[in-house]
């Protein structure tokens, strides 16, 4: 007779726990990866697809890099109750850039030559025949002043004013690519609570230190970055560990979007399974004593029920550590591909930095 109220109760609490753990349909499976892509800033306005039957998640459509491809197959990954994920996403070939060729500056008008003056006609005065000497004499001072004459009256060519010169283009900025294995320290701007998230929410921070190649600053300290949170557990009841994994995704350089691969921070918290097994069983074992000194095999069964209360109650003052990770609080990750970006200049940022003991 114990055994059998034993087992009637085992299956009501499974027949109880299979009902409320009804897993999500392939449409709601669908509908939620695509919701995960208008969120995206590089995966928005791009004709993606998918479709999912019995828990395996097929996407397709044209994205333009490998990060687009991987930031989506990461969401699809993502969302609760997918079993797998089909990538068929395309990456799309870059198109050539026309280089503008620039026209020369038309040339200078001419100016036209101003006329030269008139000259004027020297007035002869007769005079009485001289001697022969004084007569040439004259005649060579007249030759002399007449050639002078000449010499003042000549035009002169006009000189045409200097035209200014059309200032060159300014150069087209060069892109900077920051390799791989580069650490990214950030801070967190939204906080993030082990009890509160769920897992494939994004959260948002911002470039701690500048990212450098060469000794040359890429990208100053201060830009915003987005993640998104790969697995989060909370602490059970009566057993289990609370778990966080964060991953970056994209940072945002001036007008810019550049997404990004890293490695994955993880914080585990404290657990307290075992020490709670023995006090839920020494519960239930207590109860069942008194429960039988009480009323016999209906009395055991009661006092059983009651005594499992008893050590849930004991775990639930004592239930495992969670994970706060405050705003402000300094991670750092790890870039696992290169990222081309084009240099920005300093943001200016008020927030204060944390010091890397508050982590």
């Amino acid at each position: 007779m114990k055994a059998r109220i034993v087992c009637c109760a085992l299956l009501s609490v499974c027949l109880f726990t299979a009902g409320c753990a009804k897993a999500p349909n392939d449409a709601q499976l669908a509908s939620q990866v695509q919701d995960k892509f208008s969120q995206d800033s590089g995966l928005q306005g791009k004709q993606l697809s998918a479709q999912a039957a019995n828990g395996v998640l097929t996407i397709s459509g044209t994205v333009d890099n490998d990060a687009q491809r991987d930031a989506a197959a990461r969401y699809a990954s993502g969302i609760p109750g997918v079993k797998e994920v089909v990538n068929n996403l395309t990456v799309a070939a870059p198109t050539p850039t026309p280089v503008a060729q620039e026209a020369p500056p038309p040339p200078p008008p001419a100016e036209e030559p101003k006329p030269a003056p008139p000259v004027k006609k020297a007035v002869v005065h007769k005079k009485k025949p001289a001697a022969p000497e004084m007569a040439d004499a004259g005649a060579a001072t007249a030759a002399a002043g007449g050639a002078s004459a000449m010499q003042d009256h000549q035009p002169t060519s006009p000189v045409a004013p200097p035209v200014p010169a059309t200032p060159p283009p300014p150069p087209p900025p060069q892109k900077v690519t920051i390799p791989a294995g580069t650490t990214l320290a950030v801070r967190l701007v939204d906080a993030i609570d082990s009890e509160k998230n769920q897992a494939g929410e994004t959260f948002k921070a911002t470039l701690n230190s500048p990212l450098s190649v060469e000794g040359e600053v890429a990208i100053p300290a201060g830009y915003d970055v987005e993640g998104h949170l790969v697995d989060v557990k909370s602490a059970g009841k009566f057993a289990g560990q609370s778990v966080v994994i964060l991953q970056l995704d994209r940072i945002a350089v001036g007008n810019k979007s550049y997404s990004i691969t890293t490695d994955q921070y993880k914080k585990q918290g404290s657990s307290r399974g075992k020490n709670t097994a023995e006090k839920v069983g020494a519960g239930a074992a207590i109860g069942a004593i008194i429960g039988g000194i009480a009323g016999g095999g209906k009395g055991a069964g009661i006092g059983a029920a009651a005594g499992g209360g008893l050590g849930g109650g004991v775990q639930a003052a004592t239930k495992g550590q969670q994970i706060k990770l405050p705003s402000e609080t300094v991670l750092n990750f790890t870039l696992q591909g290169p990222v081309t970006v084009i240099p920005a200049g300093n943001k200016n940022g008020d927030r204060q930095k944390m010091d890397a003991s508050q982590q």
